[in-house]
């Protein structure tokens, strides 16, 4: 059976999923992978270069002459925040070879913030979404990152609002700080072994 964790900016799924590894299983980890992918993948990069235009990659040359090509983040922010078809157009590229790069990592776990909005769920047999009350996620961002309340709140409300996640997930753990997650993650993992 596989297993989506889904969950919006600061709700902790790090976290969540440092508990699931401690249990001796290993998550893939969707934007660890896509950051990988757009690095190393000629196909991508090439596509990338298509959509946005030379400026999209930086190419350096080692000492032995070969190009190393270095994602030009700031271009590429630009294009994607220029317009919502910008955006789709990159999900279009990326989305497509994570989900390639799951399936072939034969792995049984998967995080991702954008389990819905990518439709990285028809991937997984179960999703659990991990959740947080908006200001301790406000607050954790805020600490995390070193950023304005302004900007994760931004942030927030460019993903997927908790309560639709919440409703179309099938397990979920409330990250408050205060409940006890090993008793939740214990409940679902009992729960999943019945189901399957």
């Amino acid at each position: 059976m596989k297993i989506g964790i889904a969950g919006g900016i600061g709700s902790g799924k790090s976290y969540v999923c440092q508990k699931i590894e401690q249990r001796g299983f290993e998550i893939y980890d969707c934007d660890r992978a896509a950051k990988r992918l757009i690095r190393q993948s000629a196909d991508i990069r090439q596509r990338l270069i298509s959509l946005i235009g030379p400026e999209a990659y930086e190419v350096t040359t080692d000492e032995n002459g070969a190009a190393n090509y270095i994602l030009n983040k700031s271009a590429v922010a630009r294009f994607l925040l220029a317009s919502e078809s910008n955006a789709k157009a990159i999900d279009a590229i990326v989305h497509p070879a994570v989900f390639k790069d799951f399936e072939e990592s034969g792995l049984q776990w998967m995080e991702s913030a954008l389990m819905f909005d990518s439709g990285a769920n028809s991937l997984v047999d179960k999703v659990i979404a991990v959740v947080a009350p908006k200001e301790v996620r406000i607050q954790r961002v805020m600490a995390r990152d070193h950023i304005s309340r302004e900007k994760v709140l931004e942030w927030m409300g460019r993903q997927m609002d908790q309560e639709e996640i919440i409703k179309r997930s099938d397990f979920v753990i409330i990250n408050d700080g205060k409940t006890n997650i090993d008793e939740q993650l214990n409940k679902i993992i009992i729960q999943c072994n019945r189901l399957f």
